[in-house]
Parts: C-alpha cells; structure tokens; sequence
C-alpha cells in the first residue's frame, strides 16, 4: 500500500494562488524509490465527475490539462517524496476537492486517467470565491 498525504487546500479569492503538497510513504515496501513512482492530481468539483488536472513521471515528463493550463503546475522532490501542485490565477470553477495520485511509472506509459492510478489520497479542499 502506498499511503499519500495532501496538505494546502483552503479558501482564497479569485486571482489568487495555492500550492498543494502530495507527501508519499510506504511505497518502499514495494521495492521501489519514489522517483518510479508516477503522481497525478485529479479534482472533482461539487456535482461533477473526477477530472485529471497534471500529471508527472519520475523525471520531468510534464502533463497540464488544457483547462488549466498557464495557470497550473506540477513538481516534485524525489529526496523529500513530495509532489506538488502549484495554482495561479484561480478561478471560482476552480473549487473542488483535489486528489493526489500515484502509480509506478513504466517506460513509455502516458498515464492521464483516474484508472490509470492505483493509489489515492484523502483529497483536499480549495474553495475559491469572486
């Protein structure tokens, strides 16, 4: 079992910024450092269906979605096993529970769907009003 912790949601004003943080443990039993470890942040806003939002492998293979795009960023520090979700400019459609993802990365594989990962965390709120 992978167990991931995200931590930054809250409440802030259109126009304003959040960082997520995503810490990974236990993936080690396993047998693999989290840098094999590709992470996901999906959301899912009230009423709607989960969507992924930015996507990352190990190195820095870098996937936004397009609704987000210049807006939002992934990161990651494999020595601290945390990844990140860096938003700008947040809009009131913004709102939503987010979600960090992972699941071991394989050599070519493109992983941008809730099925894709195996491993979820408990989500995090961020609330943003007009």
């Amino acid at each position: 079992q992978v167990r991931l912790v995200e931590s930054g949601g809250g409440s802030v004003q259109a126009g304003g910024s959040l960082t997520l943080t995503c810490v990974a443990s236990e993936y080690g039993v396993h047998g693999y450092t989290f840098k094999r470890w590709c992470m996901g942040w999906f959301r899912q806003r009230p009423g709607e269906v989960r969507e992924g939002v930015a996507f990352m492998d190990g190195e820095e293979t870098r996937t936004i979605a397009d609704f987000v795009k210049g807006r939002f960023s992934i990161s990651r520090n494999n020595d601290e096993d945390t990844a990140y979700l860096q938003m700008s400019i947040l809009k009131p459609e913004d709102t939503a529970m987010y979600y960090c993802a992972a699941r071991l990365c394989v050599y070519g594989g493109d992983y941008r769907l809730e099925s894709d990962y195996h491993y979820w965390g408990q989500g995090t709120q961020v609330t943003v009003s007009s």
